[in-house]
């Protein structure tokens, strides 16, 4: 049963984000790829029984780059983003992802989480801007679909 209202809840999140503007694919059951038409970048949702976790890949890079200075800067208190943050991946062979992250609890999908939904999917576009300027200094990084 809880399957079947998680589908049902996949199914609203995709009407509501693509009545907004954006273009979402079914990846597989209860996960969706959310694309931002205006600059193309995807975020992932994944729907785990009330909590919808939202990711954004910003790239991946050789772990040696991720220096204290740099970590330091993607978890200070002041680096400009304000909602979302940042998660780390081992990619493998040497390799980390580095994500931006985010998430909301929803209730009854009425307007509330519509708004909810609507909040972290904008919140995490509008930081992936903010997180390119952090992460400049990353040099040779392999682009993931953030930027």
């Amino acid at each position: 049963m809880a399957e079947t209202a998680t589908t049902n809840e996949s199914a609203q999140i995709h009407i509501l984000l693509a009545e907004h503007g954006y273009e979402v694919t079914d990846t597989a059951p209860n996960v969706l790829s959310i694309k931002q038409l205006d600059s193309g970048i995807s975020i992932q949702a994944v729907i785990e029984g009330e909590i919808v976790y939202f990711s954004l890949m910003c790239q991946t890079v050789p772990e040696s780059q991720l220096t204290p200075q740099i970590l330091r800067r993607m978890l200070a208190s002041d680096n400009g983003i304000s909602t979302s943050y940042f998660q780390l991946y081992d990619f493998g062979e040497g390799q980390t992802t580095i994500a931006l992250c985010n998430f909301c609890k929803l209730a009854l999908l009425g307007a509330e989480d519509a708004d909810d939904i609507l909040s972290c999917v904008h919140f995490l576009f509008a930081d992936v801007l903010t997180a390119r300027d952090l992460l400049l200094g990353l040099g040779k990084a392999e682009k993931t679909g953030g930027f």
